[in-house]
């Protein structure tokens, strides 16, 4: 079976030349899928693996914006619509330089796995642009943002396919393309995008649910080992909505978070995150970490090296791809780390995985472990579907029990196939034979 993955994967790098992430991203989902068929062949036949691989629609569109100046600018637009196998496509738009076609085909890729894994009748997609809403004005964000929907509208729509936000994508972002959606479509699908204000369609508990979910992975996993979280020290990398809500649910679970981070270096505060002072500086005043440092007695910035040099029990990397490598790994493991739960996609590389696994530690992969973002989505859509709104306790209550069903679904799948306590064969195998059944049944097409 080894032979079949790896021509499936050498036909992934012909045909996609210089996507790295996303050569990454296939790689480790073919990786873990060997036993899976060598148990079931019948998931080779068909082209399926070829299929699976291959998204089933590819977007890219110019976005001409004109700043407070009057100059014109121009950005690239993309959507990838991955599989719809279980449902409309499903995943974030990411406005940040980084973006390109690659970046974007390896987040869809991950997103049909992670949204098989929720159970919530959800295909795989994302998009985004090279836009950097960093340092730009209301109005410039909302000019650039009408213009990417003036485009993305002619594909979406609640049955078709529902984007949500990623990283530099919140709750302005949103309100800016739905509202231009509804100009140009004339009508108030509240279902076409996800993470919008509570005053409009928005869910209680989809701002914190990405961290959330991540920090209930890690509990659950620990709890297979009669432990939990209380008194547990954890870093965490970012400062983004993943991160602060990682910090929140960490702290009300008992444990120390210490540490966070940005692209200018990361905080050490060995008395604990003061959350209310973070959210201050980046949610409300959109500063850096340097200023939660200049009001925070005893915290300091650290700048040159990496936030996983800080000797902790728990690691929750929640910043972005590739921000963890072998070399980082390795320092956490002498430093005593014995949990590693992803929130962020694929923030840790392949070389850092390969520790993690040697080491026998508890480590969640993102396509598990953040999946609480996707299936919160999931349930805004029902609430837009139903013109109801949930309250708070009842969301989180229903969030928690996707990520105990997300957990027990990896643990029951790695066992199945013979590697007991790996989370990263669970997730991939699992999250695959659900979507590979439906596409098995729905035919060649």
């Amino acid at each position: 079976m080894q032979d079949v993955v790896e021509k499936v994967y050498e036909q992934v790098v012909g045909r996609n030349r210089g996507e790295a992430e996303f050569h990454q991203a296939v790689r480790e989902v073919l990786e873990s899928l060997d036993p899976v068929i060598a148990k079931h062949p019948h998931y080779a036949e068909g082209a399926l693996l070829e299929r699976i691989v291959e998204p089933e629609r590819q977007i890219m569109f110019r976005v001409p914006w004109v700043d407070d100046a009057g100059q014109v600018h121009v950005n690239r637009g993309f959507r990838i619509e991955f599989n719809s196998a279980l449902g409309p496509y499903k995943g974030g738009l990411r406005f940040h330089p980084s973006v390109n076609a690659g970046i974007i085909k390896f987040l869809g890729f991950e997103q049909i796995f992670k949204n098989a894994l929720t159970a919530q009748g959800i295909g795989g997609g994302k998009g985004g642009s090279d836009f950097d809403p960093h340092g730009r004005s209301d109005s410039e964000v909302m000019r650039f943002c009408q213009s990417f929907m003036t485009e993305l509208s002619r594909h979406i729509g609640p049955d078709t396919d529902v984007p949500a936000g990623d990283i530099g994508v919140g709750g302005r972002e949103i309100g800016y393309m739905f509202g231009q959606y509804k100009r140009l479509r004339n009508r108030y699908d509240a279902g076409v995008l996800t993470g919008k204000g509570l005053a409009w369609g928005g869910s209680l508990v989809r701002t914190e649910a990405t961290g959330y979910g991540t920090v209930l992975f890690a509990q659950n996993m620990l709890a297979t080992r009669k432990d939990s979280l209380e008194g547990k020290k954890v870093s965490v990398s970012g400062s983004g909505n993943v991160a602060i809500y990682a910090i929140e649910k960490a702290q009300q679970l008992g444990a120390v978070p210490i540490t966070f981070s940005d692209s200018s270096g990361y905080v050490v505060d060995e008395a604990g995150v003061d959350l209310e002072l973070l959210k201050q500086v980046k949610e409300v005043e959109r500063g850096r970490v340097a200023d939660y440092v200049s009001r925070r007695p005893g915290a300091r910035l650290v700048t040159g090296s990496s936030v996983w040099e800080v000797p902790v029990d728990v690691a929750l990397p929640c910043a972005t791809q590739n921000e963890l490598d072998g070399d980082d790994a390795a320092t956490l493991l002498r430093g005593g780390c014995t949990v590693v739960s992803e929130g962020a996609n694929m923030p840790s590389t392949p070389q850092a995985v390969e520790a993690f696994l040697e080491a026998g530690i508890l480590f969640a992969p993102g396509k598990a472990a953040n999946a609480g973002g996707v299936a919160t989505s999931a349930l805004e859509m029902e609430q837009n579907a139903g013109r109801t709104r949930w309250d708070f306790a009842t969301a989180e209550a229903k969030l928690a029990g996707i990520m105990t069903d997300i957990h027990d679904s990896c643990v029951e799948a790695a066992e199945e196939y013979g590697r007991p306590g790996d989370y990263v064969l669970g997730a991939n195998a699992a999250g695959f034979t659900r979507v590979a059944d439906v596409m098995i049944a729905h035919g060649i097409v």
